[in-house]
């Protein structure tokens, strides 16, 4: 909560004028306690994940048997209307589980870390070089927790549910074990802990994560995709592989960026399934 009664105390002691954004943040903070807006990612995510796969959706939806998706990575595989509402449904439901238990025990965490609420807000540069950071230091940690979940006992306790889409679809990027989703949770909090931020870009940092595992579970591979500018990012080609595999699977285990892969030599086989896929045409 915001230590100011008025606009004009909180730009006594800003020392300047807040800028609009700054004035927008006030009006909706000043009485509403950290807590609260801490339990708005919850929804944040809900709403992100409900929204981001939806015109992918309809894209596929809207094919016709004879005319398959332009840019669909697994054209034979088609999805019905009750396909899509029940991978929704079931991801929902573990989401909703998992991500509201998290966020009822680690608000004092949140707190704890530095995670501040109050004025000013942060500057473009400074959220930039912060949400770097944070995909980095997620990409790393999970690179390795994947790993282990590809172990047998990891494999077949936990992680095959989400295998379970060998062909995946946006709605499949949260669909997994409850396990899993918060095994995957310590990664996405390690940023923010190891730099801490403003409530504003933790927000911000949740919907851009929500938005990229929809992107590299979307089954579509556009070449006009802006995240191809973004040096390493895998993309939805090099994790659809992953999922194709399955159980069997020993590479692509970068959830975000390839380096990982690159650097322990874990993207071998699919390095080999392009190159036989380019030989064929």
């Amino acid at each position: 909560m915001i230590p100011y009664a008025t606009a004009a105390e909180a730009e006594a002691a800003l020392g300047r004028a807040m800028t609009w954004t700054e004035a927008v943040w006030f009006q909706y903070s000043a009485t509403t306690p950290d807590y609260c807006l801490y339990y708005h990612t919850a929804l944040i995510l809900l709403v992100s994940y409900t929204l981001a796969p939806l015109p992918l959706a309809l894209l596929e939806l809207r094919a016709t048997q004879t005319s398959p998706p332009a840019y669909k990575l697994q054209p034979a595989v088609r999805r019905t209307v009750a396909d899509f509402l029940r991978c929704y449904r079931d991801a929902v439901s573990v989401l909703v589980l998992t991500v509201g238990g998290l966020q009822l025990v680690s608000f004092r965490i949140i707190k704890k870390v530095g995670i501040r609420t109050g004025l000013p807000l942060p500057s473009v540069v400074e959220t930039v070089a912060q949400l770097v950071v944070y995909f980095l230091a997620e990409d790393y940690l999970t690179y390795w927790f994947h790993r282990l979940l590809h172990t047998p006992w990891g494999y077949e306790k936990i992680h095959r549910v989400h295998h379970e889409h060998a062909a995946p679809m946006g709605f499949a990027a949260a669909y997994a074990h409850w396990v899993e989703l918060i095994i995957f949770a310590f990664p996405a909090f390690a940023g923010p802990a190891i730099v801490p931020c403003h409530m504003t870009t933790f927000w911000l940092w949740f919907i851009l994560g929500a938005i990229e595992a929809v992107d590299t579970h979307s089954g579509f591979n556009f070449p006009f995709n802006p995240a191809r500018l973004i040096p390493f990012y895998g993309g939805a080609e090099y994790h659809d592989y992953h999922h194709y595999v399955g159980r069997q699977s020993q590479s692509n285990f970068g959830l975000v960026f390839t380096f990982c892969d690159y650097i322990y030599g874990t993207d071998k086989g699919y390095k080999y399934h392009k190159a036989s896929l380019a030989k064929v045409t």
